[in-house]
């Protein structure tokens, strides 16, 4: 079961935070999706190229200027993937796998029966389960 092998700790991001949000997030934790949330419930993911190829290249650098800055004040409803493909805590591993390769996506939010984001399952979980299982 996808309960098994998901990542219980999900950053979640609301709608209207700003990509400099999302980059200072994203700079401090491990993880590479946000859920973006309304109510508790997956609206969207944000993953980090989402966020590269948002994002001006040259933020940070001596050349930066401020329309490069300006870059960081858009918003995460505007650079995430809407409708989010979901599955519970009890969804078979075996599904969640063809649901990424079928859907072309890298990451699956884990719902509760109710919606709430309580999990977020990737290709990577998904790759360390069947390498650790021959």
């Amino acid at each position: 079961m996808v309960s098994s092998i998901m990542t219980g700790k999900v950053v979640t991001v609301e709608m209207d935070d700003t990509l400099l949000t999302i980059r200072m997030l994203f700079q401090h934790v491990k993880f590479h999706h946000l859920v973006v949330v309304e109510n508790r419930k997956p609206v969207g993911v944000i993953s980090d190229r989402d966020f590269l190829k948002a994002a001006s290249p040259f933020l940070g650098k001596i050349i930066e200027t401020t329309r490069d800055l300006d870059t960081l004040k858009k918003r995460a409803h505007q650079i995430m993937t809407r409708n989010p493909v979901t599955v519970y805590p009890e969804t078979s591993i075996e599904t969640a796998a063809d649901l990424l390769l079928k859907n072309n996506i890298s990451c699956l939010p884990v719902i509760s029966s109710r919606g709430d984001v309580v999990g977020i399952v990737t290709w990577k979980d998904i790759l360390q389960f069947y390498l650790g299982n021959r």
